[in-house]
């Protein structure tokens, strides 16, 4: 779970968009393009209420896109046919930015100061 979503349950399509910093069109596009995977709980009035697990849902096709350079039927075809080792290796690539983060926030802690 990640540490900016924790504290709610449940999270709007708006919150989702500053989030993760895709446009909400963005997000409504990709429920369509990607039933199968994205689908987060809609009320009657088809309201959308997005989960952490939606959100690193998210993430991931963010990821597919930005990191891998896929379009849609890229990630399409990588969340069908390989999605564990996608959704792997994507939980490894945000680890290690989170570590990179860590270790240049101690070394400017270390950097003298004038």
């Amino acid at each position: 779970m990640n540490e900016e979503t924790n504290h709610k349950l449940y999270h709007s399509i708006g919150e989702v968009s500053q989030l993760v910093g895709i446009e909400v069109s963005t997000l409504r596009y990709w429920e369509r393009e990607f039933q199968f995977f994205l689908s987060p709980r809609k009320t009657p009035k088809g309201t959308r209420y997005y989960k952490d697990e939606d959100i690193e849902k998210v993430r991931m096709i963010i990821y597919l896109r930005n990191e891998k350079g896929l379009g849609i039927e890229g990630i399409r075809k990588k969340l069908k046919d390989n999605l564990n080792n996608a959704v792997q290796n994507h939980e490894i690539i945000a680890r290690l930015k989170k570590i990179k983060e860590e270790l240049l926030n101690i070394r400017k802690e270390l950097e003298p100061t004038e």
